[in-house]
C-alpha cells in the first residue's frame, strides 16, 4: 500500500464545517446556488491548504517605499477538472489557484445489471502535465476508480510530478483503492472523510449526487 499525504478539513473546528454541513442538508440541497457556492468555497480551503505543500522561491518585489522580499510560488499547478459535478469545487480551486491552466475530463459510471460498472471517459483534454504539480478535482472521492482511470490518461500522455487529488467528501474504501492503484505519487484534500461505500458504491452518509444538486437532474 503507498503511503500518502492525507489531509481532512473538518479534523479540526473551523467554518469549513458550516460549508460541509449545508452541502450535506436536505434543507440547503434544494437552493443550487448555496450549494454551487458552498462547494465552491470548501474548494478554495482546500486550495489553500494544498498550496502550503508546494515550491516556492524568494523574490524581490517592489513597493511605492521600497524593495521587499517574499516566497512565491516557483510554477503553477495544472487543474484537472471531472465534469460535470466537479465545476464548483474547480471554480473554488481556481480563485486561489488563478493562473493555473486548467484540463477537463468527462467520465461517469458505466452500470451492468448486476450493480457493477466500469467508469467510461468520454472527453479528455489537456494542457502540458510532464513533470508538473496536477490537482484532479472531483467532489466525491467514491470508489476511487475514476481517479485511478483518469491517472492512466495522464500517465499515457506525459509524467505528471505529483498528483494531489481534491474532493468534498471521500470514502475510506477510495482512499485505500487509491493508495493500491495508483503508480505515481499522489495525495489526497478531503473536506471530510465518511462511514463507507453502499452496495451501489455511493458514500454513506455522503450528500447525493453532487452533479444533479448543482446543475439538474441528468436524464
Amino acid at each position: 500500500m503507498q503511503e500518502t499525504t492525507l489531509f481532512e478539513l473538518n479534523a479540526v473546528n473551523s467554518l469549513a464545517n458550516h460549508f460541509l454541513s449545508e452541502v450535506r442538508q436536505t434543507g440547503f440541497q434544494d437552493d443550487r446556488l448555496r450549494f454551487r457556492r458552498n462547494l465552491e468555497r470548501i474548494g478554495e480551503l482546500l486550495a489553500y491548504e494544498l498550496s502550503k505543500t508546494l515550491h516556492y522561491q524568494k523574490q524581490s518585489i517592489q513597493t511605492p517605499l521600497d524593495t521587499t522580499d517574499i516566497n512565491l510560488l516557483e510554477e503553477q499547478p495544472i487543474l484537472i477538472t471531472i465534469l460535470r459535478a466537479g465545476l464548483p469545487l474547480h471554480q473554488g480551486v481556481l480563485n486561489y489557484f488563478d493562473q493555473a491552466d486548467s484540463g477537463f475530463v468527462g467520465a461517469f459510471r458505466d452500470h451492468h445489471d448486476d450493480h457493477s460498472f466500469e467508469i467510461a471517459l468520454k472527453y479528455f483534454t489537456m494542457p502540458n502535465i510532464h513533470q508538473k504539480d496536477v490537482i484532479v478535482i472531483d467532489p466525491m472521492l467514491a470508489s476511487g476508480s475514476t481517479i485511478t482511470e483518469v491517472s492512466k490518461q495522464l500517465g499515457d500522455q506525459a509524467q505528471p510530478k505529483h498528483l494531489h487529488i481534491v474532493s468534498a467528501i471521500a470514502s475510506p474504501e477510495g482512499i485505500d483503492y487509491l493508495r493500491q492503484n495508483l503508480k505515481i505519487p499522489f495525495s489526497i484534500w478531503t473536506g471530510a472523510i465518511d462511514q463507507k461505500l453502499n452496495d451501489m458504491a455511493f458514500i454513506v452518509p455522503g450528500l447525493g449526487d453532487a452533479g444533479d444538486l448543482s446543475f439538474g437532474p441528468k436524464l
